[in-house]
């Protein structure tokens, strides 16, 4: 009879052929008192009704037709509520009819359902509960969180059955197997729901995640400008403070029968004093001991610290600076020296010359608060500083100069020694920005005549199709040409060949990039004049009367690095072992990404200063989202593939060679005769002494004549392809180390390495000078720029040779010196002009490298090629003797 009479209960809402019954007959009022009471119901495929109310997260299931599940995502009234309701419900009689009592406990006798489910609506707390929280709006079928996945694919539902309408006599002890039954049932549906609302979990919290990365990033970015606002703020307060006191230069004519002697008062917070000299002078001592002539400056000062003493110590200090036989040459030389008391300071010069006639002197000092050692840590804190905003890409490289420069400016500002304007000026290497913008706007000249495609096709067809043999010709004929060109002239003519050719055989060009330019570096290396710091080296007279002349260099140099090379090649296999040269994507994506970086670069390029220039700019911009739009769609079709070497090459030759041609053979004819000069001029500039053209100047007249030759008329369009942001990195970078040198750290290097070599007994001190200088000009010169490293270095180590007390020859120090700051540029982005040059073209084609993906190839292979140098020094100087 319980069976019966819950079958009949469950059919008044559910058929027995398990489809819901429509509001029609005997259940047409119960019909419609359910949907107009607050209980929860589903929709059918014939009826819709209102948003169910949820109590909560329970899926509920039906029994459907073909022994289907039927699931809702709107769950009934908690567990615990239902069996309180049912346990309240009073049950019926015994004999009394099932299907009556089903619902005589539930409405008053006459079968008025509605007005009683309305009425019970108002008197039962449950039902007001479940009634309050229909009405909220959060808890509505327009949540998000409530909805239901096969709600927004429009499919059906079926009629839920809640656990309320089980009669008296129908207590779940009794129905425990059919429940039972049914629960087995909806186990796959509620699993099936249960995952679906899972990867809608999944999915919210992804967006609360990227929500607060993107807060989390805004407050980063926040943090970041504040701090550097802050900080050039307090930089330029500092730099304002304190004037430029400039140097009071005073006349002197020393000679051997008169001396010049000036009494100096101390100051109370000074700790430096700074003694200049200006006039004939040599920073190293000639190469004919005995018959030099030179002046001798003696400081004299009372020492009271220590012990207290009525008569203080008296301390000299004694300078000696050599004159330069050539007396029309002017040259200004520093020495600081340390103020022990606030007693008087007594200078002396007195000169020792061959012949009696007065020499002409300019003599200035100043006063500097801070002491060595302070100068030394703002300097490295300074530097450290620049470093992090590079490699952690804080800021551009450029900007991070400037703002190392001008905090290296306040510092000098706060000591003392603030310089002025012209004296900034003068600090900036305008050869090397002359020699840069030359032969940026040759370069830029030649892009026109399509030489560069037509150079990528031919490097193709000579490599037959394999990449390794390809990256290796190339990294070859770079490091062979920088031996005799100028690394940063090598890496202008090769880097727009290579991206070419890269985007050809749709490689990676920041890959190549990299290895191009480290054997660039390292091929410079190889002569006198592929490295500005040979260059110095082989330029300074006192070395040239030592032996140490072109020819000889460039056989010593020569050797090294073609052991360098030897092992250097390997080890680039090794580091791109694991590395995918190829691009991840198909060449039209990739050709497709470039197109919109190419066109987003040409809108920011152009200058809204007119309603017409606007009007381009828009077009532009909508241009690029067109092409994003059409990006995005071919990236949600393709299939992720790495490209293998290509096994048709000599099929595809023909095509790519009737793509790629050269496009104006006059102007090419033009641009070979001023190029193929130009590098003339260069090596005729190292051999013969008569040409007085700077390498700078050779470069500007050769770009001057190509402009006449090639007819510009729209001269912006070649400015516009001139690396600014590079011309401006490397004055920057100039003004900054030249400050640096101003705050005693490179000298206070060069200092600290030759007492280090002191310190080793006498039969061991060759070795370790060369492992010293070579490891120490490694490591500097990847820090900073070589050419002042080397300028500085080169009288210390000549100081060093010449010393009686150490005795050490001066060609293999500076054949160490010159290994040390050539291969020491692979060291990091910045270490090399040729690095930051690459770096800055690559940017330009949108395949910009960041200072960590040249760190990772770089640093080892400066390692292994400065250990390489230093072993090759070792068997030549210490085990074979060739010190001569």
């Amino acid at each position: 009879m319980q069976a019966m009479a819950r079958e009949k209960c469950v059919g008044a809402f559910v058929g027995g052929d398990g489809h819901a019954l429509h509001p029609r007959g005997q259940g047409a009022e119960l019909w419609e008192g359910l949907r107009g009471s607050s209980l929860p119901t589903a929709r059918t495929p014939a009826v819709q009704t209102e948003p169910p109310v949820c109590l909560s997260p329970r899926v509920v299931s039906l029994r459907c037709p073909r022994g289907k599940t039927a699931r809702s995502m709107h769950p009934a009234p908690g567990a615990r509520a239902a069996e309180l309701l049912l346990q309240a419900s009073p049950r019926g009689a015994g004999g009394t009819d099932a299907s009556h009592s089903c619902l005589s406990d539930w409405a008053p006798a006459g079968g008025e359902v509605a007005p009683f489910l309305a009425k019970g609506r108002s008197h039962s707390p449950l039902l007001q509960m479940s009634s309050s929280r229909s009405k909220d709006p959060c808890f509505t079928e327009n949540t998000p969180l409530l909805r239901n996945s096969f709600q927004e694919k429009g499919s059906p539902r079926m009629p839920v059955y809640h656990p309320e309408f089980i009669t008296a006599e129908e207590s779940w002890e009794d129905s425990s197997a059919d429940w039972e039954q049914r629960y087995l049932l909806s186990r796959e549906g509620s699993g099936l729901s249960a995952s679906a609302s899972s990867e809608k979990g999944d999915l919210l919290d992804s967006s609360h995640i990227r929500l607060r990365l993107s807060k989390l990033r805004c407050c980063v970015r926040w943090l970041k400008v504040t701090g550097l606002f802050v900080f050039v703020v307090l930089c330029s307060i500092l730099f304002s403070l304190y004037p430029d006191q400039g140097k009071l230069w005073q006349l002197l004519a020393v000679s051997p029968l008169e001396n010049y002697s000036v009494n100096l008062s101390s100051r109370m917070d000074s700790t430096l004093l700074q003694v200049d000299l200006a006039g004939a002078l040599v920073a190293s001592r000639p190469s004919r001991p005995g018959r030099e002539e030179h002046i001798v400056v003696e400081l004299t000062q009372a020492d009271a610290s220590g012990f207290r003493r009525w008569r203080p110590q008296q301390v000299t200090h004694n300078w000696t600076v050599y004159l330069n036989p050539r007396r029309s040459e002017r040259s200004v030389m520093s020495r600081t020296f340390e103020v022990l008391s606030r007693e008087t300071v007594s200078i002396s010069i007195r000169a020792s010359l061959q012949q009696t006639q007065a020499v002409p002197l300019l003599m200035a000092h100043q006063y500097l608060p801070a002491s060595v050692e302070a100068q030394v840590t703002i300097a490295t804190a300074i530097l450290a500083g620049v470093y992090v905003l590079i490699i952690f890409e804080i800021v551009h490289r450029t900007l991070a100069a400037m703002l190392g420069s001008l905090a290296a400016l306040a510092a000098l500002a706060v000591i003392g020694d603030r310089p002025s304007l012209t004296h900034v000026v003068e600090w900036i290497d305008f050869e090397t920005l002359a020699l840069l913008f030359g032969m940026m706007i040759l370069v830029a000249i030649f892009s026109e005549t399509g030489f560069f495609d037509y150079c990528a096709v031919k490097a193709y067809q000579l490599s037959r199709g394999r990449v390794w043999a390809m990256i290796i010709m190339l990294c070859l004929i770079a490091a062979v040409l920088s031996a005799f060109l100028d690394n940063v002239t090598t890496m202008l003519l090769f880097t727009p060949v290579t991206i070419r050719l890269c985007e050809v055989l749709n490689l990676d060009p920041r890959q190549v990039l990299i290895a191009e330019v480290i054997f660039t570096n390292i091929g410079g290396a190889a002569t006198a004049i592929g490295d500005p710091p040979n260059v110095i080296i082989v330029s300074n007279q006192e070395l040239r009367k030592m032996g140490l002349d072109f020819a000889g260099f460039t056989a010593h140099m020569f050797v090294g690095i073609c052991l360098v090379l030897l092992v250097s090649f390997p080890l680039l296999r090794l580091l791109y072992w694991n590395r995918k040269l190829y691009n991840k994507e198909p060449s039209e994506i990739v050709e497709l990404k470039h197109e919109i970086h190419v066109w987003r670069l040409t809108a920011q390029r152009i200058s809204p200063a007119s309603r017409e220039e606007t009007a381009v700019r828009r077009l532009l911009l909508g241009k690029v989202v067109t092409l994003e739009h059409l990006l995005a769609r071919r990236l949600r079709t393709f299939h992720r593939q790495i490209s293998q070497e290509d096994k048709n090459w000599e099929t595809n030759i023909q095509e790519l060679q009737k793509k790629h041609r050269i496009s104006d053979k006059i102007l090419l004819t033009k641009c070979l005769t001023v190029l193929g000069f130009v590098i003339f001029m260069f090596f005729l500039n190292s051999f013969v002494p008569g040409i007085h053209l700077d390498l700078g100047w050779i470069a500007i007249l050769g770009a001057i004549w190509l402009l006449i030759l090639a007819d510009i008329h729209d001269f912006e369009i070649i400015l516009h392809r001139v690396e600014w942001a590079t011309l401006l990195f490397f004055a920057a970078l100039f003004v900054l180390m030249e400050a640096l040198a101003h705050l005693h750290l490179i000298e206070y290097v060069g200092e600290q390495t030759a007492l280090l070599i002191k310190m080793v007994p006498e039969e061991q001190r060759l070795t370790a000078a060369i492992v010293l200088v070579v490891w120490v000009s490694a490591l500097a010169s990847s820090l900073i720029d070589n050419i002042p490293f080397t300028a500085t270095m080169i009288p210390v180590l000549l100081n060093l040779s010449q010393d009686p007390e150490v005795g050490l020859p001066a060609p293999p120090l500076m054949y160490a010196l010159a290994f040390g700051a050539c291969l020491g540029g692979n060291g990091t982005l910045i270490g090399a002009s040729a690095n930051v040059v690459c770096a800055g073209i690559a940017e330009q084609h949108g395949y910009g490298f960041s200072f960590m993906e040249f760190f990772r190839l770089g640093f080892p292979m400066m390692v292994v090629s400065c250990t390489v140098g230093m072993c090759y020094l070792l068997v030549a100087h210490v085990v074979l003797g060739w010190n001569e």
